[in-house]
């Protein structure tokens, strides 16, 4: 789905954050938003799932205006930096959340949803460790169980906010390639 961002402005009280942001990224493309610290990526991420409203600007999915959308209603996936897992859910229940949380007219039964969970778990080759907390698992692996819950939905849009800052360089490298193979299936 391809993503037009145009003349983003975004402010927090005085402070301008992002002063007239352009960007067309088109259809199946990987792209990274690079900056030093502050200058705005997050905000612009933000932005684009529809949990931050821009100041002045538009976002379109495909040619369609979202500016005003629910985040709700983007079908955006987002992993956030510090990964945001639910510590008292267990790997399994952490992954399956999106799908639980769905309008009833939209949600899938029980059965759909233990199939689907471990579909990713095993994509994610989490299986093992299903039943296992937040508390109990490695960086990597929790990136992993985030990545498998924004992917649970089946987003139409996949965004990471730094998602390889918190690992070490081996674990980076190794989840960098699982994405870009990700990406291309």
């Amino acid at each position: 789905m391809s993503i037009e961002i145009a003349n983003i402005k975004k402010s927090f009280g005085r402070t301008q954050v992002l002063n007239d942001i352009s960007l067309d990224i088109p259809s199946g493309q990987m792209v990274a938003l690079l900056g030093p610290s502050g200058s705005g990526k997050t905000t612009l991420l933000r932005i684009i799932a529809g949990l931050e409203h821009q100041t002045s600007g538009h976002i379109r999915f495909h040619g369609t205006d979202v500016s005003r959308l629910h985040a709700r209603d983007r079908k955006v996936g987002f992993v956030f930096q510090h990964y945001a897992l639910f510590r008292h859910m267990t790997v399994f229940d952490n992954i399956a959340f999106g799908l639980t949380v769905l309008p009833r007219r939209e949600r899938p039964n029980a059965a759909a949803i233990k199939a689907k969970v471990t579909k990713l778990l095993e994509m994610v080759q989490l299986a093992h460790l299903a039943d296992r907390y937040p508390a109990q698992l490695s960086g990597g692996q929790k990136q992993r169980v985030a990545l498998a819950r924004a992917l649970a939905v089946e987003p139409q849009i996949l965004l990471l906010d730094e998602p390889f800052g918190a690992l070490d360089a081996q674990v980076r490298k190794e989840l960098r390639r699982w994405l870009r193979q990700l990406h291309e299936e």
